[in-house]
């Protein structure tokens, strides 16, 4: 293979990974630790990127969860957990899907231990994300982008 045949190789590399942000709050602690019903638990997750140079973006992979104990809020913890990819010589349309399924589906892993540690960390239940499908989520997205233009 030549030298300029092998520069336009597209690559993909996971230069680091990091807990960018999290916040955990217990608003009604201790009360809601004398409770002994399981809280009710809501979660939303998101996804971000940008580019940072030519070839290097940052993705983030966002959750939000509220444990809510009847009306009082048990705990709200916030997370970001983030990486950085090298990204070089991808066709443009498949730039999308890379930075919108791959790289949050290489992140998630990393989020779910991150939130389970600093839960049981501080003495509430344990939570166990489920498995998510990026590839749905992405669709999702361009489905509801596509809709608020048509509107």
């Amino acid at each position: 293979m030549t030298e300029q045949a092998q520069q336009a190789q597209p690559t993909f590399d996971l230069r680091r990974v990091y807990l960018k942000d999290t916040s955990l709050e217990l608003p009604n602690a201790p009360a809601v630790f004398l409770e002994t019903e399981a809280p009710q638990v809501a979660i939303e997750i998101s996804t971000e990127n940008r580019q940072l140079d030519n070839d290097a973006y940052e993705v983030d992979v966002n959750a939000t969860i509220t444990a809510k104990l009847k009306e009082k809020v048990f705990f709200l913890l916030e997370v970001k957990q983030s990486g950085i990819f090298e990204i070089t010589n991808l066709p443009e349309e498949q730039l999308g899907p890379v930075l919108n399924i791959v790289c949050p589906s290489m992140l998630y892993p990393y989020m779910r231990a991150n939130i389970a540690d600093l839960l049981t960390r501080a003495s509430l239940p344990p939570l166990h994300l489920a498995e998510m499908n990026f590839e749905q989520f992405y669709q999702s997205k361009l489905e509801q982008a596509q809709n608020a233009t048509k509107q």
